[in-house]
């Protein structure tokens, strides 16, 4: 039985302009933040809105994207609508 695990690929892959952002925007951090997140709270005629937020602490089912400027969350129960 084999118990090594694989890394999982990312959920989604940021452009280079994306990871600009998150870069600028990490410079720009209050302290005690680790990254910024990306959630899609329900709001709108739509349903969904975007949210960008600084955040002090991953969530356990959080992705998580290295970018060389910071690091970048999704909120797990958002995944599935930016696939």
């Amino acid at each position: 039985m084999n118990t090594t695990t694989r890394q999982r690929p990312a959920a989604v892959i940021l452009t280079p302009a994306a990871e600009a952002r998150v870069a600028d925007l990490m410079a720009k951090a209050p302290e005690g933040a680790i990254g910024v997140k990306l959630s899609t709270p329900r709001r709108g005629c739509s349903g969904l809105a975007y949210s960008v937020d600084y955040v002090t602490e991953a969530e356990k089912f959080d992705e998580r994207i290295e970018t060389p400027g910071g690091v970048f969350f999704i909120d797990g129960g958002s995944v599935l609508y930016l696939v």
